[in-house]
């Protein structure tokens, strides 16, 4: 399952190849509470079909019902268009929008196909790219980026930085690695697994999956982790996790994570640095025990925990539950 942005940019791509009229709906500012953040993107066609969010579903029935059918062929070559809803109390409400919440949504109308089989030719070639719209002109520039950037809206120009997807490595095809694989599917991760154990990778049930046989290091540095990666040993095989491990810390990835208790994620560090050369900077980087604390027992309890700090730190959320405030490897019972 790919992210909801890939699947918004492909199914509007599809649309303006077949000739169909289409608009894209991207949220460009907030004020308040909202229920989806600046660079939230909805696609709709000229007979209703949507893909994508903006709003809790209110706003996507007015979208429906103004821009839908003949209105959006009436809109065919407009410059885009700002849209503002939640300005008063009552049209809150009646968007559906939280008390306070206010959204702006810059619409453009059937966006150049060419222009968008370019950028989803970019972003499948896992490029980071900078999409800029002239506002006055409804232009549209592609360019190579280094690092994400946040959405910027000026009230004339929208830069906004897409791609390549989410990814995840996995080390071990165990239980936690399905349900975890899982999860990680269904928010938008393309998941790989690692496993050289023939036994392990025999029983493994996910669809969707990539599965590689490599030593761990080797399977890291194939995968070629970029700041849109999370890595994560689970094979609880310091053969395997530590090779992982090693390469993984010199990478950009953003997580970087090893199941294991306190006491053998301690046993874990002072391998690493005593006979594999790691420093106390690297470590910093190495979350372990993995998870947040929620008491987890049984693999998909704990891969709810883990899936969560995961996406905690990929949203750029500072985790306030420490190890030593009562996390303990990921639901492990282990001291």
């Amino acid at each position: 399952m790919e992210s909801i942005d890939l699947s918004v940019l492909r199914a509007l791509s599809g649309w303006r190849h077949e000739g169909r009229h289409a608009l894209l709906a991207t949220v460009v500012r907030t004020w308040g509470s909202s229920p989806r953040p600046p660079g939230s993107m909805l696609a709709l066609r000229d007979d209703g079909r949507i893909v994508g969010s903006v709003s809790g579903g209110c706003i996507e029935d007015d979208l429906l019902h103004h821009y839908a059918r003949d209105a959006l062929g009436g809109h065919a070559g407009a410059t885009p268009q700002l849209v503002r809803y939640g300005v008063s109390a009552d049209e809150a409400h009646r968007f559906g929008l939280p008390c306070g919440g206010t959204l702006e949504l810059l619409l453009e109308f059937d966006p150049d196909g060419a222009r968008l089989a370019e950028l989803l030719a970019m972003l499948d070639s896992g490029v980071l790219v900078t999409r800029q719209v002239d506002c006055a002109t409804g232009s549209v520039a592609l360019t190579r980026a280094t690092v994400p950037t946040a959405l910027s809206f000026d009230g004339h120009r929208l830069s906004s930085t897409l791609g390549p997807g989410w990814r995840m490595l996995l080390i071990g095809a165990g239980a936690l690695a399905e349900y975890l694989a899982t999860m990680a599917l269904f928010n938008g991760f393309e998941v790989t697994v690692c496993d050289p154990r023939g036994e392990y990778r025999q029983g493994w049930s996910v669809a969707g999956v990539q599965i590689v046989t490599d030593m761990p290091d080797d399977a890291v540095i194939a995968f070629a982790p970029d700041r849109r990666t999370c890595i994560v040993a689970l094979s609880h095989d310091p053969k395997l996790d530590d090779l992982a491990l090693l390469e993984s810390l010199h990478s950009p990835a953003f997580y970087i994570g090893a199941i294991g208790s306190r006491r053998n994620s301690a046993a874990r560090r002072e391998r690493l640095m005593t006979h594999f050369g790691a420093t106390g900077s690297d470590l910093a980087r190495l979350h372990g025990p993995i998870g947040l604390y929620i008491g987890s027992k049984t693999p998909p309890e704990i891969a709810v925990s883990v899936m969560a700090e995961i996406l905690a730190a990929k949203n750029g959320v500072p985790l306030t539950i420490s190890v030593e405030q009562g996390k303990c490897a990921s639901g492990s019972v282990a001291p």
